[in-house]
């Protein structure tokens, strides 16, 4: 069962531009660096949507590939305005034709 105790504690707001806080490699925060840390944890919080559907995880295939294929593929997927992943996925969809 899970402890009903709180692991973090809010406290009062504090201005970062004025009052220095560090962080663990004691290089300080400032408001701007607060606001990118939030930024980047908020996008790994929210996570990207599952393919598979709702509350289920999207399985993920792996490949190596000679380097000349990797450029090639990121070049196609910027020209198509689109990720690499979004083109391996059709290429399979196509070739295996279960779109």
């Amino acid at each position: 069962m899970a402890s009903s105790a709180k692991k973090y504690v809010l406290g009062k707001d504090i201005d970062l531009d004025r009052e220095v806080v560090r962080d663990a490699r004691g290089r300080r925060i400032s408001s701007k660096r607060a606001d990118k840390i939030a930024e980047e944890v908020i996008v790994q919080v929210v996570g990207r949507p599952s393919l598979t559907g709702p509350a289920k995880v999207s399985p993920e295939v792996k490949a190596r590939v000679p380097e000349k294929l990797k450029i090639a593929l990121e070049r196609e997927a910027k020209r198509q305005g689109q990720t690499p992943s979004a083109l391996i996925r059709q290429a399979l969809e196509d070739f295996l034709d279960t779109a």
